[in-house]
């Protein structure tokens, strides 16, 4: 089978349809489906378009066989925030059609997600509230926005994913995401939790044990080395490419969004594009499962 972005979008499409199926019963139906608006957000986040309206232009002339109808830029706006939840429910659908599901080892990471740089935007901009100060170790700098927190796969293949104030310790959204979803514990016997340092905590681990899960994590200077810890640096290796492929191939720092609405779909849009290209390319045989360099053009 030919692996290509053209490829992805129909196969992608067939699945949507399938098992999810148009979420309208009143009205008029859209001209455009939500199954097509579901695949042109995935289109968008491959090939790397931060502006809607070049993006759109482009739908015309590249893509406007396979997508006749397209909405002007306030249509396709108001259609991509009111798409979050359906955008959720495909990235669930796709990680469980993957054998990936079922690992038993996740490796667990946050990032920042950048809303903005100047004092005017902060106190003007609508996610002002949820959005806060935070510090990224990792660049040693100071940022104001989200962080993304994901729970994934050795792979890549996102399992639970949540964005949080940076000021909120990450244990705490980390169990809350688990209490909202304890099956996705429950149902994988021996689960293996992998993490960094912040995620350090006698009662974390504790909670973790009543669920079922452990936690590997380095140790710190004070403790005897923890058991699996050699491992460790190889498994950082993929935290860092996973963050690697949202911000460097997906452009997760520069999503544009100005509300609440708004960040929130766009950064599940990346997430929907790698989970997406990770779920074809392991429909289709590719020894490389997270590589979008075919879908990128």
């Amino acid at each position: 089978m030919t692996n290509n972005l053209d490829a992805l979008l129909t196969a992608l499409y067939v699945k949507i349809d399938d098992e999810i199926g148009s979420t309208r019963w009143l009205g008029r139906p859209p001209q455009l489906t939500d199954s097509e608006l579901v695949c042109l957000a995935v289109a968008q986040a491959l090939l790397g378009f931060t502006s809607e309206s070049r993006w759109l232009r482009f739908v015309d002339s590249r893509l406007g066989e396979m997508f006749p109808y397209v909405p002007k830029q306030p249509g396709w706006n108001k259609r991509l925030r009111a798409a979050l939840p359906l955008v959720k429910k495909t990235i669930r659908l796709l990680a469980a059609d993957t054998d990936f599901w079922f690992d038993n080892h996740w490796i667990v990471d946050s990032t920042p997600v950048e809303c903005g740089r100047s004092r005017p935007t902060v106190k003007r901009s609508d996610v002002a509230g949820w959005a806060g100060y935070g510090y990224c170790a990792s660049h040693s700098r100071f940022f104001w926005g989200l962080r993304l927190f994901l729970v994934c796969t050795p792979t890549g293949m996102p399992i639970l994913w949540a964005l949080a104030n940076p000021k909120i310790d990450e244990r705490e959204v980390l169990t809350a995401m688990l209490d909202r979803e304890p099956e996705t514990v429950t149902d994988r016997p021996g689960l293996l939790v992998i993490s960094d340092k912040g995620f350090a905590s006698k009662e974390f681990e504790a909670d973790l044990a009543l669920r079922g899960a452990e936690l590997l994590r380095p140790s710190f200077k004070r403790e005897n080395k923890r058991k699996g810890e050699s491992l460790l640096k190889s498994v950082r290796q993929l935290i860092e490419s996973v963050n690697d492929t949202l911000k460097g191939q997906l452009d997760l720092e520069q999503h544009g969004g100005w509300t609440f609405e708004g960040v929130a779909v766009r950064v599940a849009q990346r997430v929907l594009a790698m989970a997406a290209a990770i779920w074809h390319n392991h429909k289709t045989g590719q020894p490389v499962t997270r590589s979008l360099i075919a879908y990128d053009h």
